[in-house]
C-alpha cells in the first residue's frame, strides 16, 4: 500500500505515538506532520517546474544559438577567404589613382540674369 510499510506497521506505529505523545498531543502533532508533508510537496513541484523551465530555457537558447554560430563560421570562413585574396592580389603592383580637375560648378540662377543669351533666332546688329 504504503511501499515497504504496510498496514501492520502504521497500526504499530500509531499505537507507539499514542502511548509516547498521549491522546491530547497526538491530534497537534498529526495537524503538524500533515503540513509539513504539504510544504514538502509544494517546495518538490516548485523545484521540478523551475527545473523544467530551466530545461526549456536551454533547448531554446540551443536552438537559437546554433543558426547564429553556424553563420559566424560562415563569415569567419569568408573573411579569410578575402583576406587570401587580398594578399595574392597585393603581390601585383596596383594602378595608381589620376588626379583630374575638379568638374566646374554648375550656373546658378544669379549667374543667368547677369548675362542674357542671346536667343538662336535672334541675331545681333
Amino acid at each position: 500500500m504504503l511501499g515497504p510499510i504496510g498496514m501492520q506497521e502504521l497500526i504499530i506505529i500509531f499505537v507507539i505515538a499514542l502511548i509516547v505523545f498521549g491522546p491530547r498531543k497526538l491530534p497537534q502533532l498529526g495537524k503538524s506532520l500533515g503540513r509539513s508533508i504539504a510544504e514538502f510537496k509544494r517546495a518538490s513541484n516548485e523545484l521540478r517546474s523551475t527545473l523544467e523551465q530551466e530545461i526549456r530555457v536551454e533547448e531554446t537558447r540551443k536552438e537559437i544559438m546554433e543558426p547564429i554560430e553556424t553563420l559566424g563560421e560562415e563569415a569567419k570562413k569568408a573573411v579569410e577567404e578575402a583576406s587570401d585574396l587580398s594578399d595574392s592580389s597585393s603581390l601585383a603592383p596596383a594602378p595608381s589613382p589620376e588626379i583630374s580637375e575638379p568638374a566646374p560648378a554648375p550656373s546658378t540662377q544669379a549667374d543667368a540674369r547677369e548675362a542674357p543669351q542671346p536667343r538662336p533666332h535672334e541675331t545681333k546688329i
